[in-house]
């Protein structure tokens, strides 16, 4: 089966057996009861899953596909913030290299990251993910210290969502995205299997 990340394209998803998410990949791809997994296009996060289910081949579609802002995160800048704040906690998205998932105290999706930072008794938390989850999670928890392991980590398509943008769309019907029967229906196959199994 072809098992793709729920933000790609309508395409993409049309093309894929399922979709899943940061947060539900390794149990739909172990829901599947299969032996090999065609999985992307997020190497990191294929990796992830791989290293939670070694028994299932996954095999990445494509070898270097990835997320330009969790690529952003290194060991060097993430171990120089753990010296200014040696008891901080260091979360990181499974997106991110291997090897930042590998340093991090714990690895997960974004609403997990959103959970732990308003559940968390630990002072300081260093994310490993896009910068507006800590901006966010600053602004609800002022008590506590949330840093971002790498200033640049903006994701410039995420921010071009506004609340505005939301409301204009629904008040004024525009900006309409029209995708092909064709494709809406298998993509819409996809994802509806992802939720039957997770």
């Amino acid at each position: 089966p072809v098992v793709v990340y729920v933000n790609t394209t309508a395409e993409t998803k049309a093309a894929a057996d399922l979709t899943c998410t940061s947060s539900n990949a390794v149990k739909v791809v172990e829901q599947l009861q299969v032996d090999r997994v065609l999985f992307g296009p997020d190497a990191n996060l294929a990796q992830f899953v791989q290293e939670r289910l070694p028994k299932v081949e996954i095999i990445k579609i494509p070898e270097t596909g990835h997320c330009y802002v969790h690529r952003r995160f290194d060991v060097k800048t993430i171990k120089k913030l753990k010296e200014q704040y040696p008891d901080a906690v260091v979360y990181a998205h499974p997106e991110c290299n291997v090897a930042v998932q590998h340093i991090a105290d714990y690895v997960g999706s974004t609403s997990a990251m959103y959970r732990f930072g308003l559940e968390t008794d630990a002072e300081v938390v260093i994310f490993a993910t896009e910068k507006g989850l800590i901006d966010r999670l600053n602004k609800e928890r002022p008590q506590k210290t949330f840093l971002v392991a790498k200033q640049t980590a903006i994701c410039k398509n995420m921010k071009k969502i506004t609340l505005e943008k939301v409301r204009d769309a629904l008040l004024y019907e525009q900006f309409e995205v029209i995708v092909p029967e064709e494709i809406r229906v298998k993509a819409e196959k996809a994802i509806i299997r992802m939720l039957d199994l997770s």
